[in-house]
């Protein structure tokens, strides 16, 4: 099924001098929960632990424009990103970075939120692709890394914060599994 969803909504022109990847992710907690925060083009510190603060310019539609801080430790400071797709019947978002001081150069990411079965309970697929430039002096091979490892700590910490959520909702306690846990995302 992953790879018909791939097909299906993750098709990016890859130039010459781009990489892409496709990265996925299941999550113990049930898809309109999941979608309800990949959804918040506004508020993506909510869970994406390099990013300590949004200011969003436009209302939360098509064509808004957003500035994200990125917290110390990552070769960047600032991103200014475009919302590109957003719809919230098939679960796909989509954001293109326009600017900001860093290197990922035409970056676009597109995110889709499938709601499936996990250990017997409503759980989710969550599938996200990107294509960017190969910055100079990289490898493509250097590069596919890098995001795919920026990616997976945004989507171990959405299903982290996911799943902590799911379980308060049913009555159960769960304990924090790593210490950025203890963040502003647990105000939600």
């Amino acid at each position: 099924m992953e790879a018909q969803y791939i097909s299906r909504h993750h098709k990016h022109e890859v130039g010459e001098n781009q990489c892409s990847s496709a990265l996925t992710k299941h999550i113990k907690a049930p898809v309109d929960l999941v979608w309800s925060l990949v959804r918040r083009f506004d508020q993506p510190q909510k869970y994406k632990p390099f990013i300590s603060r949004c200011t969003m310019r436009g209302d939360l539609r098509v064509g808004s424009l957003r500035e994200v801080n990125v917290k110390s430790g990552l070769p960047a400071t600032t991103s200014t990103e475009i919302l590109e797709l957003l719809d919230d019947e098939e679960h796909i978002f989509g954001i293109r970075i326009v600017g900001g001081d860093h290197r990922l150069r035409n970056y676009s990411s597109i995110v889709t939120v499938h709601p499936e079965i996990v250990d017997g309970r409503p759980g989710t697929l969550v599938i996200e692709s990107f294509v960017v430039d190969v910055p100079e002096g990289n490898t493509k091979e250097d590069t596919v890394y890098f995001v795919r490892a920026l990616i997976n700590c945004n989507l171990k910490s959405l299903a982290d914060v996911c799943e902590r959520m799911a379980m308060h909702n049913l009555g159960l306690s769960t304990k924090c599994e790593f210490a950025s846990c203890v963040t502003e995302r647990d105000s939600i």
